[in-house]
C-alpha cells in the first residue's frame, strides 16, 4: 500500500508563490509516476501537472504552464508543486496521486491519492 500526504497549502495573495509537497510512504521500492490534481468548489477535479519516475518528463495543464513547476526528490520520496504568480482561479483543494503506469493527465490512471491540501489565492 502507498500513502500520500500533501502539505504546504495556505492563503496567499495574487502574484505570490507557494510550494506544495507530497510525501510518499509505504511501498516506495519502485518509484511511481506522480501527478497533481485540483478541485475548486463546485467544479470537477482537474489535472495540474505530472512527472515520470526519473523526473525528466513533466506535463502540465495549459492553465498553469509557465507558472507551476513539478519536481521530485527521490531520496526523500517527495514530489513538489512550485506555484508562482498565483491567481484567484488557482484556488482549490490540491491532491497528489501516484501511478504504476505512464505519466498521464487522466485521473483514472492513478491508483493512490492523498487527502489534499487547500490553496486559497486572494485577489
Amino acid at each position: 500500500q502507498v500513502q500520500l500526504v500533501e502539505s504546504g497549502g495556505g492563503l496567499v495573495q495574487a502574484g505570490d508563490s507557494l510550494t506544495l509537497s507530497c510525501a510518499e510512504s509505504g511501498r516506495t521500492g519502485s518509484a511511481h509516476v506522480m501527478g497533481w490534481f485540483r478541485q475548486a468548489p463546485g467544479k470537477d477535479r482537474e489535472f495540474v501537472a505530472g512527472i515520470n519516475r526519473s523526473g525528466n518528463t513533466k506535463i502540465y495543464a495549459e492553465s498553469v504552464k509557465g507558472r507551476f513547476t513539478i519536481f521530485r526528490d527521490k531520496s526523500r520520496n517527495t514530489v513538489y508543486l512550485q506555484m508562482t504568480n498565483a491567481k484567484p482561479e488557482d484556488t482549490a483543494l490540491y491532491y497528489c496521486a501516484a501511478s504504476i503506469n505512464y505519466v498521464s493527465r487522466d485521473s483514472e490512471e492513478y491508483e493512490y491519492w492523498g487527502q489534499g491540501t487547500k490553496v486559497t489565492v486572494s485577489s
